[in-house]
């Protein structure tokens, strides 16, 4: 298995897709109750190649990706090449992960103890891994409106 296997919940919530995902294996409803009970470690890699074949379309489609801590937002564009990134650093014990730290840092960009720092970084030679590795760590995709907003205001 290459990242995680989808929690009960995420593969409740892609229900008819994993149907669809066993049925292009020709594997039926009663088949499939069949491995569960008897072959549950074939049962088990069936639902570790879906998780997979999930995740790899996640991570193609994602542009962006978000990481908020307490004085830290790690703001990511996902180029075909490299990631961009642009990080703000507070040098004061404002939390931003809080409505009235967020709300500080809105009203106080321009304040000393707000820091701006631009990078690229290349991906490895496996880039979705690169950012399931990333996502792991407790970075989200997002539309990437903070990105784009930071971008225009510091570019």
């Amino acid at each position: 298995m290459k990242y995680s296997r989808l929690t009960k919940e995420q593969f409740e919530e892609l229900h008819q897709e994993f149907i669809n995902f066993l049925a292009t294996q020709s594997i039926t409803a009663d088949e499939w109750a069949n491995l569960k009970e008897n072959k549950p470690e074939l049962a088990e890699t069936e639902l570790d190649v879906f998780s997979d074949l999930i995740w790899e379309g996640v991570l193609n489609n994602a542009e962006y990706l978000e990481h908020i801590s307490p004085q830290h937002m790690y703001l990511f564009r996902l180029g075909d090449n490299k990631m961009q990134a642009i990080v703000l650093n507070l040098k004061n014990d404002v939390d931003i992960t809080t409505t009235e730290g967020y709300n500080w840092l809105r009203e106080n960009l321009m304040d000393e103890h707000v820091e701006f720092f631009q990078a690229d970084k290349d991906y490895s030679e496996d880039k979705n891994l690169d950012k399931f590795k990333m996502i792991e760590q407790g970075a989200v995709i997002t539309k990437g409106d903070l990105f784009k907003y930071f971008d225009k205001l510091i570019n």
